[in-house]
């Protein structure tokens, strides 16, 4: 079923989203409420497109095939995660004909990852509907335009100062002192391309390391958080904003390891995250999600330190424990259907597997689990189908569903399955 064989069903999910066709856009209001782009709903029975082929590509996936979506991957490994539950084009990127292939087949094109190439991304809003736009790709793949937009949100940053030489590392890190965290403009995640710099001493090695990047760097004031969290918000082209439950996040050697929720952090920083969450999608035009990682200080001030616009690992614990999860409500979103109730349904804590826990996850899985049953907890697993389990290679997860986060946070630490 093509975009506009898809016209004629428009409301039955109710709303007021904009109608297109393949030859322009009916606009509700006078102008289309995602900036540029046109709102249209695409209903089930249509395929969704996703540059990408990983867990969140293949999570996507599951979610939209049970609203009834078919789905159509590009990714360069065979077999990828999203490839072994969606047809799959074996390409690289940055292959443009893949890419126009691609496009020729879908009626809607998501992004599972913002590493995709802007350019393509760029070329394919030209040739087919792409809700989340090259823009947003644009201004969340470089550190800096980042952080001026998240400023131009209302939100607060730590100080930050770009950094041209070894001259300009010096005189930055004197002005916001250290210690402090020389990071890559670009690129980067799961702690590579950042450096920790204390003394004065690391500075020059430390340049000599990054400059080799080939990119701009930034250098950031290091932040004395309390708590780490991330709120993921949902936004639609009808201008629809819903918000998920905060998480506090717990990372291990740079990478995610749990997600608790709700948070560990007061009431008032937990309603003012979702709320900077609510203005940083509406200011930036976001459709789909985007997740926005935050530093929580002792004192209650919140600092947003990255954006990521797509579905996130620190929101996986929605797959069971909320009325909506943050696959279903992506695609609703890029969809324009109303976004689903976004209400936490139990406290929940979400535990990555590493390549390194696969062995110890797969004994767990034979045998019941006497510990699970005292505490009253129900592990839900999921794993990715990667076909190597690396050492700190991410192969799945497991949400911890509990009468509170001390049971789950329990059953965890009692676990061998994270044991070293």
């Amino acid at each position: 079923m093509s975009a506009s064989e898809n016209n004629g069903l428009v409301n039955l999910f109710g709303g007021e989203g904009a109608v297109c066709d393949d030859f322009g856009c009916e606009v509700v209001g006078g102008e289309s409420s995602a900036g540029n782009a046109c709102a249209r709903q695409i209903m089930p029975g249509a395929t969704i497109g996703v540059l990408g082929g990983g867990q969140l590509g293949r999570m996507l996936a599951h979610a939209g095939n049970r609203l009834g979506y078919r789905f159509l991957t590009l990714d360069p490994t065979p077999d990828s995660p999203c490839g072994q539950t969606a047809a799959q084009i074996v390409a690289a990127y940055d292959d443009r004909e893949a890419a126009r292939e691609l496009a020729k087949r879908s009626d809607v094109i998501t992004y599972e990852f913002e590493n995709v190439d802007a350019g393509v991304a760029e070329m394919l809003e030209q040739q087919s509907y792409v809700p989340q736009g090259s823009a947003l790709l644009y201004t969340t793949q470089h550190r800096l335009r980042e952080k001026r937009a998240v400023e131009a949100a209302g939100a607060q940053v730590a100080p930050y100062a770009e950094v041209e030489s070894l001259v300009g590392l010096r005189t930055a890190a004197a002005k916001l002192g250290l210690p402090a965290v020389l990071k890559t403009a670009t690129g980067g995640y799961d702690g590579k391309g950042q450096w920790v710099l204390r003394s004065e001493d690391e500075l020059a090695p430390a340049w000599e390391e990054a400059s080799r990047s080939g990119t701009q760097l930034v250098l950031e004031k290091f932040i004395a958080f309390d708590k780490e969290i991330s709120v993921i918000a949902a936004r639609s082209p009808s201008g629809e904003v819903k918000t998920f439950a905060p998480a506090e996040n717990i990372h291990v050697h740079n990478i995610l390891h749990l997600s608790i929720v709700p948070a560990r952090v007061g009431d008032e920083v937990l309603r003012e995250a979702e709320k900077l969450a609510v203005s940083i999608a509406e200011t930036l035009g976001v459709v789909g999600l985007i997740a926005v990682e935050m530093f929580a200080t002792a004192d209650g001030k919140l600092y947003v330190n990255e954006l990521a616009p797509r579905p996130h690992n620190s929101g996986h614990y929605t797959m069971e424990a909320c009325r909506t999860s943050q696959f279903e409500q992506h695609i609703r979103a890029i969809c324009d259907l109303p976004l689903g109730d976004a209400s936490l349904l139990t406290p929940v804590v979400m535990a990555n597997i590493l390549g390194e826990h696969m062995d110890a996850l797969l004994d767990w899985m034979k045998e019941r689990d006497v510990a699970a049953e005292k505490l009253g907890v129900e592990p839900k697993v999921h794993l990715y189908g990667k076909a190597e389990a690396k050492a700190r290679r991410k192969m799945g997860h497991i949400n911890v569903l509990a009468p509170n986060v001390d049971a789950a946070l329990d059953w965890i630490a009692q676990s061998n399955i994270w044991r070293d």
